[in-house]
């Protein structure tokens, strides 16, 4: 396995269709990235438009992974736009082309963001997971712990009303 990860890229017309391409196989594989299939790049453009607004005004950030010249995996730190949050923040949108799961992406690319929120000095990282998928034992495996749910938060449809877990990891030294 050998991942290239490009942090700030330029959002080119091109990585934008890429990144839409990759949210909308990821959402039709059953990924919990914003939506339930099916989706069509026309859809993912809801979210993904003022996403890419967020990351090309600021004060958002764009971490993308490739495995040779294909984009397999990214995800956002999203700044909290508020003084008394600015020491952790929270990844969003994080997702692995579903071609290439189990090979170890989804951890290289969580490894890379703990190192870069170490880098830009965040405490801790913050991430939410939708229940029932088996999410929160990946995020588990690689030291983030759950620190709350918000019960039923997340109506993927009729009578399917999921929780949406929230996830914690701490990146301050450990303290003495």
């Amino acid at each position: 396995m050998s991942l290239r990860f490009v942090l700030d890229p330029d959002l080119t017309p091109r990585l934008r269709a890429e990144i839409v391409d990759l949210w909308a196989d990821v959402s039709n594989a059953g990924g919990a990235v914003g939506f339930v299939p099916p989706v069509t790049a026309a859809d993912v453009h809801v979210l993904a438009d003022p996403t890419f607004a967020g990351i090309a005004d600021g004060p958002d950030r764009l971490l993308v992974a490739y495995s040779g010249d294909r984009l397999v995996a990214m995800l956002v730190f999203g700044d909290n736009r508020f003084p008394l949050k600015a020491h952790w923040c929270v990844l969003k949108r994080v997702m692995v082309h579903p071609g290439t799961q189990g090979t170890g992406y989804g951890s290289a690319l969580m490894t890379e963001a703990a190192r870069l929120g170490r880098e830009f000095g965040h405490e801790a990282l913050h991430v939410t997971v939708r229940d029932g998928l088996g999410l929160d034992k990946f995020y588990d495996r690689l030291g983030y712990r759950e620190i709350g749910r918000l019960p039923g938060a997340l109506r993927v449809a009729p009578d399917d009303d999921r929780d949406e877990i929230l996830m914690w990891l701490d990146l301050a030294p450990q303290r003495q």
